[in-house]
This record gives C-alpha cells, sequence and structure tokens, in this order.
C-alpha cells in the first residue's frame, strides 16, 4: 500500500510561518492589525489546527499516511516561532526604556513656554502669576500638569 503525503502538516506549519513573517512587512503597516496583532493570531489558530489535524492523521493511520517523525519536528518548530512572536510583540516590544531625566512626582517643574489651543505662546510662570478669569482678586496656587510619555 502506498503512503500518501501529509499535506496539512506542511499547510499548518506554512501558516505558522505566514503568521510570523507577515506582521512586519504587512500588518504593522495598518493600525488595524498592529494595535493588536489578530489577523496573525487567525494565522496562528489556522496553522495550529492543521497541524494538530495532520498529526492525529499521522499517528492513527501511519500505514497510510507519512508525518510521524517529521509531524512533531514541524509542530515543535511551530510552537517554537509563535512562542517567540508572542514574547517579542506582546512583552518585549511593550518595555519603555529607562528615563532618568523625566520629572518625578512633586517636583517642581523647569519654565517652559508652549502654544495653546489659538496658537498663542503660554508661559508656565505666566500662569502661575496671573489671576483666573473667573476672579480678580485669586490666584492660582499650583498647576496640574499631564505629562504623556510617547515611545516611538
Amino acid at each position: 500500500m502506498k503512503r500518501n503525503r501529509n499535506w496539512s502538516l506542511w499547510a499548518g506549519f506554512l501558516l505558522v510561518l505566514a503568521g510570523v513573517l507577515s506582521y512586519v512587512p504587512f500588518f504593522a503597516l495598518f493600525p488595524i492589525t498592529r494595535d493588536f496583532p489578530w489577523a496573525n493570531l487567525l494565522l496562528f489558530c489556522a496553522g495550529g489546527m492543521l497541524l494538530g489535524a495532520g498529526l492525529i492523521r499521522a499517528f492513527r493511520k501511519p500505514a497510510l499516511y507519512r508525518g510521524k517523525i517529521l509531524g512533531p519536528v514541524l509542530a515543535v518548530l511551530s510552537v517554537s516561532a509563535f512562542t517567540l512572536f508572542a514574547w517579542g510583540l506582546f512583552y518585549q516590544a511593550r518595555q519603555l526604556p529607562a528615563s532618568a531625566a523625566a520629572p518625578h512626582v512633586g517636583q517642581k517643574a523647569p519654565d517652559f513656554t508652549l502654544p495653546d489651543q489659538n496658537g498663542k505662546p503660554v508661559a508656565l510662570a505666566d500662569l502661575l502669576s496671573s489671576p483666573p478669569a473667573a476672579t480678580t482678586d485669586a490666584r492660582v496656587n499650583g498647576l496640574l500638569l499631564i505629562f504623556y510619555r510617547g515611545h516611538w
């Protein structure tokens, strides 16, 4: 009896490779797939299901289908590729570098000037020394600054 090729093993492995290799050159270009890689995760799921079906077929009917040796090798390579992808994207890419020069809580902010919503320059010292618009006799005791630390 001639043994048939177990194409689901190879198709699953190729889908997992497509999931790993397609993120940076293609899916990272679009915000909907860059922010959360759902398309790559679908490729991983489809590849994993095909690999699982191929392994079941290879071990249940070894006389009919090939892949009893190569199937586990491809499965281990696929799981390793997925693990490396998930670690790199979900953990390593989210790590921000240390910022020793960033202001700390309670630290006095240096004087700066930035444009307001109308393009008029506003200085920190001017905000602290001028009274609020609602009252004429009160003075601002403090100012709340919110820093959004970007990482590109």
